[in-house]
């Protein structure tokens, strides 16, 4: 039992929220967005499959407008040639697409090191919920890999030996050498570590130990969706009560690992009908609600017979001439018809165009994010239409918080600042590795007291994108003469103009309304509350042939927990951590000094390495 000696905290009532200007929130850590060039090798499952279908399936933090208009942009290179949306990848080619990367912020809770190695070859600490470990997805620098090699820790290098959720927060092993790592993950994989979690489950869970052996599949990528399943692979957890919250109708409850799979806890708790209440994927009534015990004893796992794909039902996709062809004849319909034309009734005339609109529309080339026909696609097996709706629901979850109607204007404002000289200049610049001068909305980034700045990365071999080129038009009446560019303007000039000629007006730079990037033009998304980005999931004790070592509790876990989840509560109560000494006493967070020691051990070792390399 982890129960031990709890602080007396205030009342909730005691505790308000407080609504910040967006990007000053002091729960919330940010990182300037920055130029970034996501490099990737094709996947064998690629192979054979057009560009758009795959960027818009793969990678979901975008819409499909907003993926269709950066590769005609020319943003997207494959094997370093300019690629189109319909370009079929091969096995093995080289992606690489140059986006102004937004990363999402993070709780404001710094990582605390809880144990450092004296032989400078690992640390342990105590990472906060909603910080990935290492860089994936829209996380790079706030990530904790990142973070640690960052300034504000200084390690020369990281490297990753276990891993957490995103959300869940608690004990981590790094590494500070290859050799270290490879060390540390055998007590990993070999079992010899035994991890201790607490977590905080809807309902009174049951008294004494509860075991639950069943595997696991992950289903669908995009969602992260993991369930119990006969093809997965095994699992077991013990959970045991610690105490039950009556006044909220919810218990904590240790949690004891066996196998490391993929969400196992948070799955095998929904198993059991006791999910975790702030879980984003398995405790949401709106998802679940498509299964009739709500995920408890599992999904239906029998698979659903199901029409062929969408596009397959359709046949192959129409050709440009043949869908002109199409259009053209319903129009031609609608032209013919005339009030009183005996050949045939209004309303079958009409009914006839529907028709034709219908089937004009079946005959698009849909991509299969937007008809829902790569639902299942990423499962190993043949799901349920039980399992295939909690996937689609999951995803309409995820893309009404991302408010994708939003996205839509994404091109329309790109397509008006190709007309805007600063735009086009400023993103020329940047891309000659020059620098490139963003304003940003102001209180968004620069005046957060957690706001983190670092120029841009410079590539010497990024691609550069195929921008428009800048078109001077203004809103005077249209000139029979050429518009004069930047470049014209200060090269010599064959005929002078008049004195009495007035200057060119100076044109108009296009700046998005409130709300959207003034750089790539995607909706700024508002900010997370800082108290909803984790989940009641922590990662307490570890115990490992390197030493026993554990956090202190988190406030949700304690007795006298008054349900306050504001961060500033979490961030005071979170308690120290370090080495258990005789499974009695929680040490203490190491001290600056010891770490700087550490960093400086760590620097020697890779001098010598380096000196016998060369010798």
């Amino acid at each position: 039992m982890l129960r031990r000696a709890m602080s007396t905290s205030l009342p909730a009532a005691a505790f308000k929220k407080v609504v910040y200007p967006q990007g000053q929130n002091p729960g919330l850590k940010y990182i300037e967005p920055y130029y970034y060039p996501y490099k990737t090798f094709a996947k064998q499952r690629w192979h054979g499959r057009e560009l758009l279908e795959i960027v818009s399936t793969e990678f979901r933090d975008r819409s499909v407008e907003y993926y269709r208009h950066a590769i005609e942009a020319g943003v997207t290179t494959i094997n370093g040639a300019q690629a189109t949306a319909t370009t079929l990848i091969k096995n093995g080619d080289a992606l690489q697409n140059v986006v102004h990367r937004h990363e999402p912020p993070v709780s404001a809770h710094p990582i605390q090191i809880i144990h450092v190695d004296p032989n400078g070859n690992f640390i342990v600490i105590d990472k906060p919920g909603s910080v990935p470990v290492h860089p994936s997805g829209r996380y790079y620098k706030n990530s904790c890999v990142e973070i640690l090699e960052s300034p504000e820790f200084g390690f020369e290098k990281i490297f990753t030996v276990n891993r957490l959720d995103r959300l869940t927060s608690g004990l981590m092993f790094f590494a500070l050498s290859g050799k270290a790592a490879a060390n540390i993950q055998k007590d990993f994989q070999e079992g010899r570590v035994k991890k201790v979690y607490l977590a905080r489950v809807r309902g009174k869970f049951p008294e004494g130990t509860i075991v639950v052996e069943q595997p696991l599949l992950t289903v669908d990528k995009a969602s992260g969706l993991v369930i119990v399943h006969p093809e997965g692979k095994e699992a077991k957890t013990t959970f045991d009560l610690q105490f039950y919250d009556e006044a909220r109708n919810e218990s904590v409850v240790e949690c004891k690992p066996f196998t490391g799979r993929t969400h196992q806890i948070r799955v095998h708790l929904q198993y059991l009908g006791h999910p975790i209440p702030n879980d984003p994927i398995y405790s949401l009534t709106s998802v679940w609600a498509a299964s009739p015990t709500h995920g408890k004893g599992g999904v239906d796992t029998v698979p659903t017979p199901t029409p062929e794909r969408i596009q397959k039902e359709y046949g192959p996709p129409m050709t440009d001439a043949e869908r002109e062809a199409l259009g053209e004849e319903a129009r031609l319909a609608l032209l013919t018809f005339a009030p009183g034309d005996t050949s045939g009734s209004e309303e079958a005339m009409l009914k006839e165009v529907e028709e034709l609109a219908k089937v004009n529309e079946k005959k698009r080339k849909l991509m299969p994010r937007e008809t829902g026909a790569d639902v299942g696609s990423s499962s190993p097996v043949l799901l349920s239409e039980e399992a295939r709706e909690i996937i689609r629901r999951l995803r309409r979850m995820k893309d009404m918080s991302e408010d994708w109607a939003r996205w839509k204007d994404v091109v329309l404002y790109t397509q008006e600042a190709s007309k805007s000289p600063a735009i086009v200049n400023s993103l020329a610049a940047h891309f000659n590795n020059k620098e490139l001068p963003i304003d940003y909305p102001k209180n968004r980034y620069s005046d957060s007291p957690n706001f983190v700045h670092k120029p841009p990365n410079q590539h010497s071999k990024m691609p550069k994108p195929n921008f428009p080129k800048p078109d001077f038009a203004t809103d005077s009446p249209p000139s029979s003469s050429p518009p004069t560019t930047t470049d014209d303007a200060a090269s010599p000039s064959t005929s002078t103009p008049s004195s009495s000629t007035p200057p060119p007006a100076a044109p108009t730079p296009f700046v998005p309304p409130a709300g959207f990037c003034p750089v790539c033009y995607i909706p700024l998304a508002p900010d997370p509350d800082p108290d909803r980005i984790f989940i009641y999931l922590h990662a307490v004790r570890y115990s490992t042939s390197y030493g026993e070592f554990e956090t202190g509790l988190p406030v949700w876990a304690r007795e006298d927990w008054n349900g306050d989840d504001g961060w500033e509560g979490r961030a005071k109560g979170q308690g120290k951590g370090g080495e258990v000494e005789k499974e009695v006493v929680v040490g203490k967070v190491e001290s600056q000094e010891v770490v700087e020691e550490v960093r400086a051990s760590q620097k020697e070792k890779e001098s010598e390495e380096q000196k016998a390399a060369v010798a």
